[in-house]
């Protein structure tokens, strides 16, 4: 196949995320390696944290073994192993508290060799920096003792976590072309999430000012420095490519669109029926909750999820929007909408559960019907704070229902005991009005799913999912699986609004109307496999490696 002749002889890759599932990064790299390690086999090797409880690392030590041991007598503290994910690809966990006495001296050359400012680091600066420095010393060591000097390789750093180490081993061992990809800038993210304007100002901030403003100097600095010294930067979409170029005065080599793999996705019959009961099991949860009786053909079963960022990932505009449909709502469904967001949680209720355990219908509501589990900080929590300045209350009589989820979705919430996954397939429609979103796997997993999904223009999906309509003559509308609408600084009441109709709409389809609209969601999603993406991968590992020719020389 001609494609896989442009893939390097070798690929290590490092992420915080690596057998670390806390994030967005975890999908990119977990659904990549198939598609990779299809092409280099073992070649590709991924390197992550030692955090001892690694759950889906399984050691091997008889892999690289012979370098193994050598590293170990150089110093390093390592277990070599697979990553427990499709393809079960070769992984290397780092231990790097031993790093942390040498941390100052560390700083110093890296001050010293490229300015990156590490003065005014906090938080978990120092914790990513000492994985960065031991991810380095790893990658020189298996250079050193398993490449032969005719291979290509190439080192893939992701975040400014690991930008460390990419600076590290441009200094030290220049044979190696390296990749940076930005998910998202620190001071992008920060702007946005301090309710600054993002997209009209950006032209006029300076990167540098607002790190000082915002308190992020130091991840800013070493994000800079790493995306001007890497032999080929890259992002994850259009719209952070105009971030990096405005606010880290660099643009992106190569975008690299996020893909996904979607053979654990069930099919036919099997989707159908995984549908249907998680379908059940949610509006089953919601009567517990609120003694409202919910017949499954005649309930909207709505949702948003992701990371507990109230306004970027749009929380806010959401629960407007359902509070909205509250006094539109017409239709003969009534609507339960599911925030499906980790919060600062307690315990699943005991009163939820005692009630879950009976197998019958509750005709009275729980005392604070509206959420699943108990919180810390349930007077201050911005969700709930939402609702009751809206005058939710859930009355069983009513036709629009909002249910917070404030836990991870893995299976042992005490509620569903549902893995996200299985529980997402029992929605009718997906809705992530994100504000600030580079990509957005969310809209992605759930058109993969074949939930059709409400998603803006402000995330790289959702601009990506415009260009394929475009291309293909499709109009922007949730019959074809995905409406993007159309999200500024400024449109916040529009976004609400535009949102309330599209549910509305899709409240008044008919059972074919909803059947073509999951089999567009679903072909949608074959467009974004990474059998579709990976070439934009090619092109950066052959960026790089032409770059690094060229310093070599």
């Amino acid at each position: 196949m001609e494609k896989m002749k442009s893939f390097p002889n070798y690929i290590l890759e490092s992420s915080w995320e690596v057998c670390n599932k806390v994030g967005g990064i975890y999908t990119v790299l977990s659904t990549r390696a198939k598609t990779v390690q299809s092409a280099i086999g073992d070649h590709l090797i991924f390197i992550g944290p030692d955090l001892k409880n690694n759950a889906d690392f399984i050691e091997d030590n008889t892999l690289f073994a012979d370098w193994r041991k050598v590293a170990i007598k150089e110093g390093l503290q390592l277990r070599v192993g697979r990553w427990d994910i499709p393809g079960r690809p070769i992984a290397v966990l780092v231990d790097f508290t031993p790093y942390f006495s040498k941390k100052d001296e560390i700083y110093a050359w890296l001050w010293e060799k490229y300015q990156v400012d590490s003065l005014h680091a906090y938080g978990d600066y120092d914790e990513a920096s000492m994985f960065a420095y031991g991810t380095a010393l790893i990658v020189e060591s298996f250079y050193k003792h398993e490449v032969k000097p005719s291979s290509s390789v190439i080192y893939h750093a992701n975040e400014w976590m690991l930008g460390l180490s990419l600076l590290y081993l441009k200094y030290h061992c220049p044979q190696i072309a390296t990749i940076f990809t930005t998910h998202a800038t620190t001071i992008g993210r920060s702007i946005a999430g301090n309710h600054k304007p993002l997209y009209d100002y950006m032209t006029a901030y300076n990167g540098d000012q607002m790190a000082q403003e915002l308190n992020v100097e130091s991840k800013h600095s070493i994000e800079k420095q790493t995306a001007w010294h890497a032999d080929c930067f890259t992002t994850v979409s259009n719209i952070t490519d105009r971030e990096c170029k405005e606010l880290l005065d660099k643009a992106a080599d190569v975008v690299l669109p996020n893909g996904f793999e979607d053979s654990f996705v069930p099919q036919g019959v099997a989707l159908s029926a995984k549908s249907k009961k998680a379908k059940k099991q949610l509006l089953d949860v919601a009567n517990k909750l609120t003694g409202a009786d919910f017949a499954l053909d005649k309930t909207l079963v709505v949702s948003t999820s992701g990371r507990y960022e109230f306004r970027n990932k749009g929380i806010d505009v959401f629960i407007d929007a359902i509070n909205r449909l509250r006094f539109d709502n017409e239709a003969k469904k009534k609507v339960v909408a599911f925030i499906n967001v980790p919060a600062w949680v307690g315990e699943p209720r005991a009163d939820l559960q005692e009630r879950c355990q009976a197998k019958k219908i509750f005709d009275t509501p729980l005392s604070e019907p509206f959420s699943t589990h108990w919180l810390h900080n349930w007077n201050e929590d911005q969700v709930l704070s939402m609702l009751r300045a809206f005058h939710i209350d859930n009355n069983k009589d009513g036709n629009v229902f909002i249910i917070f989820v404030p836990c991870y979705l893995n299976g042992h919430d005490g509620i569903f005991n549902l893995p996200y996954y299985d529980l997402v397939l029992g929605n009718d429609l997906c809705i992530y009005p994100s504000y600030y979103e580079p990509w957005g796997y969310t809209p992605l997993e759930a058109v993969a799913f074949g939930v059709p999904c409400i998603t803006t223009n402000l995330a790289g999906f959702g601009q990506w999912a415009l260009d394929v309509f475009a291309d293909s003559g499709k109009e922007n509308d949730v019959k074809n699986g995905v409406k993007v609408v159309h999200r500024t600084d400024n449109n916040y009441h529009e976004v609400a609004n535009e949102i309330k109709d599209t549910i509305a709409k899709y409240v008044a389809y008919d059972e074919e109307q909803i059947k073509d609209a999951k089999k567009n969601a679903r072909q949608l999603s074959k467009k974004a496999l990474w059998s579709e993406f990976i070439q934009y991968y090619i092109d950066a590992y052959n960026f790089a490696l032409e770059q690094q020719k060229q310093r070599l020389k």
